[in-house]
């Protein structure tokens, strides 16, 4: 380049450096004129359009207005069905979409989803019967379904639904609608007093069944699956109101779960806790999660150390043999055996409990094998399962209910598989290492 400029004539060069400064600055001007360039959005996996879809008005026969969550919808239209017999939207989902709302991050600047909160807690006190325990479905068009097996108050899965979901809900209520807060403090306590009476008394006697050691004092006499979810309630309660009674049945629901945990890391069924008698099914199973909770808040550590063994364990285990919806087994000594066992339907709600459980473990040991467990965990929605199938849509919000057996996926879309979905993905999302997890399994 030296040697060219050398030889170049004096005007020739002037000429030269003009043209070269008119392109440059030519150049510059039309690239200061071009939009600069915006990452793109971190997408959102949460996505409540279907939910807002399955939400439904609801006026009861005495005029409260409130709102429920329409138990099905079915492929390809996704129109909303009453499930036969039964009801169109009940307690136990539509406490599941409150608990989802009460948790939205935005919820105190969006008032389209204060609203959705406030009416469905509403229809959740409307249910209540006045034995305290709550009834769980409503028929059309306003008519609660008091009799129905599925449906009348009861010491029952609904029941424990309402409380937890009044107990979590109610600070947050509080913020909204004062005066609504102190409804639903009686609608709470109501149910409290009944729980005292059947079950604070009961004596933490054992019996056997095919050689299992079971509790009698859960609900139904040894449903850990239940029973976690009352706990959740009650330490949600205890976390604003101190009251002795409740600490020790948090201890004493505690006590029986933990004692229908079976085996170890190195012998079958590697520290499952049974669901109930001696079957353990993927739905409901908050164990592990109310355990963690439970030894957090008494400072128990055999509470903390059964439910790190359950995920420790026994998910690793379901996740390399291919995932079960259900076993039964029977026991000889210390020999646990599989009478039986089923691999699907594979849903939501057998998924869910256990990304909870291993958020939990994250956030209280801040081991990352416990965040990469809940990373991979939540991809089976995203389509790692047996059917290779995008169970969940993170555009439409919709959630597929079921792989069925020989991989059959069940297209409907009702409301739990679409609340514990978004549950799920919500709590993913609350953490950045966790969602991080996600995204570098979905690749």
């Amino acid at each position: 380049m030296k040697q060219f400029k050398k030889n170049m004539h004096g005007d020739r060069w002037i000429f030269l450096c003009f043209g070269l400064c008119t392109i440059v600055w030519s150049c510059t001007k039309d690239k200061n004129n071009i939009p600069p360039v915006i990452p793109g959005a971190d997408t959102s996996l949460v996505n409540e359009s279907h939910l807002d879809h399955l939400y439904v008005p609801v006026v009861f026969q005495d005029g409260t207005q409130a709102a429920g969550v329409y138990i099905y919808s079915q492929y390809p239209t996704y129109d909303p069905v009453e499930a036969g017999g039964e009801g169109y939207t009940c307690v136990d989902d539509v406490s599941r979409a409150a608990i989802f709302f009460a948790r939205c991050p935005d919820l105190l600047s969006d008032t389209a989803k204060q609203s959705k909160l406030l009416n469905l807690v509403r229809f959740v006190v409307k249910m209540q019967s006045q034995s305290g325990y709550f009834y769980n479905f409503l028929q059309m068009p306003s008519g609660i379904n008091v009799y129905g097996p599925t449906s009348a108050a009861g010491p029952n899965w609904w029941s424990w639904r309402a409380f937890q979901c009044l107990t979590e809900v109610r600070p947050v209520i509080f913020k909204l609608d004062a005066g609504f807060a102190s409804t639903i403090d009686q609608a709470i306590e109501k149910l409290l007093t009944v729980v005292k009476q059947d079950f604070f008394n009961l004596a933490e006697t054992t019996t056997s069944l095919n050689g299992i050691n079971m509790p009698t004092w859960l609900p139904a006499g040894s449903a850990t699956d239940q029973a976690a979810t009352l706990l959740l309630g009650l330490i949600n309660y205890a976390g604003y109101h101190a009251d002795t009674q409740v600490d020790s049945l948090i201890r004493k629901f505690s006590n029986g779960v933990v004692l229908m945990q079976q085996g170890d890391s190195l012998k079958y069924p590697f520290s499952m806790i049974l669901s109930w008698q001696n079957t353990w099914h993927s739905y409901g199973g908050d164990q592990p999660y109310a355990l963690l909770s439970a030894g957090t808040y008494l400072h128990n550590a055999a509470y903390l150390i059964a439910g790190y063994k359950m995920i420790d364990d026994f998910y690793p285990w379901l996740l390399t043999t291919q995932f079960k919806s259900s076993i039964v087994v029977t026991r000889s000594d210390t020999i646990v055996n599989q009478v039986s066992a089923n691999n699907y339907e594979q849903i939501a709600y057998g998924y869910r409990p256990m990304i909870f459980a291993s958020i939990k473990a994250f956030q209280l040991t801040g081991d990352k094998k416990y965040a990469d467990l809940a990373g991979k965990l939540s991809t089976w929605f995203l389509g790692a399962n047996d059917a290779s199938a995008k169970m969940y849509n993170t555009a439409t919000g919709v959630c597929f209910d079921a792989i069925s057996a020989g991989n059959s996926v069940n297209q409907n879309s009702g409301a739990e598989s679409t609340i514990e979905a978004l549950l799920s993905f919500q709590a993913v999302e609350a953490n950045p290492i966790i969602k991080g997890t996600v995204k570098s399994y979905r690749n």
